[in-house]
């Protein structure tokens, strides 16, 4: 099964447009030991880690090629930190359509060289995603690349690409589907934000009448940024109605979006479902991702352990029930950023050894 078993959901595209790598239909497990330690009975990964190319916007860039395979547009101009570039350059090999896609300054390597191998042309943008004006001009310049007949811009946001982002509301379907097939409701969902776009797109899956689970409530749907990027997180627990530009801090790849792009409709998204917003500063984040390969299993990015860093940052603060259903989105593995794992194992060596050595070990 695919993101494409909910199709009449959230897309009119005829199957001999749709473009799929088998992406969705995602694991949702339930947490061995980090939420038991942190007194949350029932806490659970959507691990997004488990699509082809790593991460969650598998979902976008099959719903957004499919799309324009449907409406014959044939060249993909776009931006992005390192995961929306990785899968749109996949599913643009797979549909035999070039990609130029302009990558923020400090995108991992493991992204760059996960893009090149699918083939597209790319180049990094010094400043793009840290300062708030330049990304602003680079994607006013994006815009009007894309402006040609032939061409889309290709942005994991709701603002640039909204028939893409219909395809990450699949999330939503599954986790219903999934509470549903356990016969009991999901009380609580964390979600990490850059732009802001992913909030959207979970809150607005839940209240989809077509999602499974409808007899159940909807889930309040929490929104969490590190604090060196706080453009949503911190103005929706304020009782802002607006996001804000920051000068991005944060060393979190794939959560450096100085700008505001999606923030308003995210807070407005998430404060409809009964949402707050959490911030996690950087080494936090790094101590949860080590965490979450040593107690759980589970190998993500820095960014995919965000989530999971603000349903225990909720935890600490007494704002999480113990026996509420939490789900924690994992949204990229960690093959994704080669520098963050290094740093999880800088304490760790493997030696080399003779035969006669290993009965030393």
């Amino acid at each position: 099964m695919t993101i494409w078993q909910w199709a009449d959901a959230f897309s009119d595209i005829s199957p001999e447009f749709q473009v799929t790598l088998g992406e969705g239909n995602t694991p949702l497990v339930a947490s061995k030991q980090i939420g038991p330690s942190a007194g949350l009975d029932h806490l659970y990964f959507k691990l997004e880690s488990c699509n082809p190319t790593g991460s969650y916007k598998d979902r976008f860039a099959s719903a957004a090629i499919s799309d324009m395979r449907s409406n014959g547009k044939t060249r993909v101009v776009g931006t992005s930190s390192g995961n929306t570039g990785s899968s749109v350059a996949a599913y643009c090999a797979a549909a035999g359509i070039p990609a130029e896609i302009a990558i923020v300054e400090t995108a991992p390597p493991g992204k760059l060289h996960q893009m090149l191998a699918y083939g597209a042309s790319l180049y990094q943008v010094k400043g793009m995603g840290m300062d708030p004006n330049v990304s602003k001009r680079a994607m006013e310049i994006l815009q009007r690349k894309a402006d040609r007949p032939d061409s889309k811009l290709q942005i994991s946001a709701f603002r640039f690409a909204p028939e893409g982002m219909a395809g990450v509301q699949t999330i939503s379907y599954e986790l219903a589907a999934q509470a549903e097939a356990a016969e009991h409701a999901i009380d609580q969902v964390f979600v990490p934000a850059g732009g802001g776009g992913l909030a959207i797109a979970v809150a607005r899956g839940f209240e989809d009448p077509a999602s499974p689970g409808t007899r159940y409530k909807k889930p309040a749907v929490h929104c969490v940024q590190p604090s060196g990027n706080d453009t949503i997180a911190g103005p929706l627990r304020e009782g802002a109605d607006r996001a804000r530009a920051v000068n991005c801090t944060s060393k979190i790849s794939g959560l450096q979006v100085a700008n505001v792009i999606d923030g308003d409709e995210a807070i407005v998204a998430c404060r409809r479902l009964g949402g707050t917003g959490y911030l996690v500063d950087d080494q936090e984040t790094w101590d949860v991702q080590k965490r979450l390969a040593r107690e759980e299993g589970i190998f993500c990015e820095p960014a995919g352990a965000v989530a999971v860093a603000g349903a225990l940052a909720a935890a600490r603060a007494g704002e999480l029930p113990r026996d509420h259903h939490t789900v924690a989105l994992v949204t990229g593995i960690g093959f994704k950023d080669p520098p963050s794992i290094d740093l999880m194992i800088a304490d760790m060596k493997c030696p080399m050894i003779t035969v006669e050595q290993i009965e030393e070990q």
